[in-house]
């Protein structure tokens, strides 16, 4: 598999004394970042509001996201959990209460209700600590960041999946969520996204599943058939060897994703599972649709999808392919409403929408970009909107040339230092269609604006990107494009620019940066 390396209580006097301890500041009630409503089968059984309507608790480590499920009246008084910062294993404990029932080695939402979780302001980091939905219902986790989450070595959490439900699980929506491992099983890493025992009305949308030997699954095994009614839409599944996702049993929708670099297969529909997939768009991948290592077949119906050099197996006992030329064998009944982007426009869509820190940009279902709430911000902060890199070529000294690079990984032929010669014709590509480069110095340098110029010949490619302080790993801005980009002035000895979406290969001529 190709892998680059990813850089990376019931009374109201006990509620005030466990807030108290643990630094949780509460607000008045306000609107959830997922105002605009779940989609897909969340919507459905009731739909999915999550907190909508409780108190707003602000949360920077994992003790205080407990202490804010523990500190409510009762385990489904409604409540928004606003994240933002790192959370992992050094500041997650169990906290105790008769609204919630936590452990120190995960985010756990079990035997709870009416939660919502939500990253805010520079950003939500679950560094290789799991979320864990078990026995729980009407939950929203929009706008976070979920890595390398194991389930052997050190540490180990949540069993290896980055956001996992289990036993009698209904209506959560998984909205806008970045899902990354480093590797996979051999690696210590399990499913980016399992549903199991009985899980149902799920949504995930708007996500990014990175790195990974498993995507995820519907299902434990092929005689445990209980989960069902999934909806995937506008996701990208990049880099992954398997499972996007593998189902056993139930029906899930499956439209306007986009998957590259599938190593394995890639839609596993077995043991009766019934899965409509709609103008979906697969690039450079493999056995990307059929029934795969087994026998007990499933089913799929399909319309509009398009396929980009993708190999199909030749069929066996064990493997059931729908390609070369996928054809439906069944017909799936969907009871929402939903429109269908055409799938030419997906691979843009997607990778200006998906992932965390993005706006919650969404697509009107006529390939275009629109906005359906304020990008979530910390409670009374003002709104920072998704910056727009200009053409306009700044003023001033470029502070890189003179400067060092480094970066996550490169294609053959090319050299970091290529961004800092002052030449268009040389460049620096990553290994795979994402990764970083680093511009440093010997000593902190003050930069509050740097220029991304891409060669001639790959224009465009460029999709969503992060700029980061190097020394520190802080998000300094996010957004989608090359050129000219702003954020807060910033004293380092390093910024880092990291592709988190592309639409090929990107090309990086020059990396500029200036101090105003």
């Amino acid at each position: 598999m190709r892998r680059p390396v990813v850089v990376r209580f019931s009374a109201i006097a006990a509620t005030a004394a466990c807030v108290a301890a643990v630094g949780v500041a509460l607000s008045m009630p306000e609107a959830s970042a997922a105002a605009a409503g779940a989609t897909g089968y969340a919507s459905q059984n009731g739909g999915t509001t999550g907190g909508a309507g409780g108190q707003t608790v602000k949360a920077t480590t994992g003790t205080q996201i407990h202490a804010a499920l523990c500190g409510r009246a009762t385990s489904s008084t409604p409540i928004i959990i606003q994240v933002e910062g790192t959370i992992n294993h050094g500041n997650t404990t169990k906290v105790s209460g008769s609204s919630c029932n936590t452990a120190a080695d995960r985010i756990e939402l079990k035997q709870i209700s009416n939660v919502t979780i939500v990253g805010v302001g520079s950003g939500a980091v679950f560094d290789q600590l799991g979320i864990h939905v078990r026995e729980s219902s009407n939950i929203i986790i929009q706008n976070v960041t979920v890595r390398n989450v194991k389930k052997s070595g050190s540490p180990i959490s949540n069993g290896g999946d980055a956001i996992g439900m289990e036993t009698d699980v209904r209506n959560v929506w998984v909205d806008h969520t970045s899902l990354e491992a480093s590797g996979g099983e051999s690696e210590g890493y399990d499913g980016l996204f399992d549903l199991k025992d009985n899980t149902q009305y799920v949504t995930l949308s708007y996500s990014t599943l990175r790195n990974s030997g498993r995507g995820g699954l519907v299902g434990s095994s092929e005689t445990e058939l209980s989960n069902g009614f999934i909806t995937y839409d506008h996701n990208l599944y990049e880099n992954i060897d398997s499972r996007t996702p593998l189902l056993r049993g139930g029906t899930a929708h499956i439209y306007n994703n986009y998957y590259v670099s599938l190593n394995e297969s890639g839609i596993n529909s077995r043991a009766g599972a019934h899965a409509k997939v709609d103008n979906n768009y697969f690039k450079d991948s493999k056995d990307v649709l059929g029934t795969f290592y087994t026998s007990a077949a499933g089913y799929w119906q399909v319309s509009g999808n398009t396929f980009d050099n993708v190999t199909w197996s030749a069929p066996g006992s064990e493997n059931n392919p729908a390609g070369p030329d996928p054809t439906s064998n069944t017909t799936v009944s969907i009871p929402y409403a939903y429109t269908l982007d055409n799938a030419s426009c997906v691979p843009a869509l997607v990778t200006r929408t998906a992932g965390a820190n993005k706006g919650l940009l969404v697509s009107d279902g006529s390939c275009t970009v629109t906005s359906p709430s304020p990008t979530p911000t910390s409670t009374g902060s003002t709104p920072t909107p998704t910056p727009t890199p200009t053409a306009t070529p700044p003023s001033g000294t470029n502070l890189s040339l003179g400067a060092g690079a480094d970066g996550s990984s490169k294609a053959s032929g090319t050299s970091y230092g290529n961004v800092l010669d002052g030449s268009l014709s040389t460049y620096w590509s990553p290994s795979a269609s994402t990764g970083s480069i680093s511009v440093k110095w010997g000593s902190a340098t003050t930069v509050s604006k740097v220029n991304i110029r891409e060669t001639s010949g790959a224009a465009g490619r460029i999709g969503s990107w992060r700029v980061l302080n190097g020394d520190t790993g802080a998000v300094l801005t996010s957004g989608s494009g090359a050129g000219v980009i702003t954020f807060p002035s910033v004293s380092a000895k390093k910024i880092t620019f990291e592709i988190t979406g592309a639409t090929g290969t990107p090309q990086v001529a020059e990396f500029e940066t200036y101090a105003g």
